[in-house]
């Protein structure tokens, strides 16, 4: 059935069928779900979320996702989903929405915006060159409330790095503690 094009793989023993595919209104919102179920448990988040709540400028063509599993990447015909692994205290700061007809679970802009700073490597050589234009973040979009549920998760990871990039952040949004 896979040679004659009925079904669709997403990985080793999970398929879809053609027609199912062929039937869905918003391929977008099958495919966030998808993201979901391939590796359980996770959540979309980094580059897809930055992207999908225009953080950053770049079109972002992969389903990134944060899992407590070791990280993966499966690409098929339809999309390239990358799962991405972090402690589970971190395994946080996300939302089950409903998309059409299907529940995904999907990070907050600001855990997002955590877990893609929390996992960059080779940032610390010159964070506040990398916040201001590197990375090209829009911190435009970047509310006082977003700092304020960032500073949560900074807290949670107990990590120095963190820290000096929420400091930055408040400096570049000019916001006091």
């Amino acid at each position: 059935m896979l040679k004659k094009g009925y079904l669709v793989s997403f990985k080793n023993g999970l398929y879809t069928t053609k027609p199912f595919l062929l039937k869905q209104s918003d391929k977008t919102s099958y495919l966030e779900y998808m993201a979901n179920i391939i590796r359980q448990p996770s959540y979309l988040s980094l580059e897809y979320v930055l992207a999908k709540t225009n953080l950053i400028p770049e079109g972002i063509y992969s389903f990134t996702s944060i899992t407590l599993k070791t990280p993966r990447c499966y690409q098929n015909k339809l999309a390239s989903f990358i799962y991405k692994n972090i402690k589970k205290p971190l395994f946080t700061g996300y939302v089950r929405v409903k998309t059409n007809d299907f529940q995904v679970y999907i990070a907050s802009k600001p855990k997002a915006l955590f877990d893609f700073l929390y996992l960059k490597r080779n940032l610390s050589f010159d964070i506040e060159y990398e916040l201001k234009q590197g990375l090209r973040i829009n911190w435009g979009e970047v509310s006082v409330k977003d700092i304020v549920e960032f500073k949560k998760y900074v807290k949670l990871a107990k990590s120095l790095k963190m820290k000096k990039i929420l400091d930055m952040i408040r400096k570049i949004k000019n916001v006091d503690r």
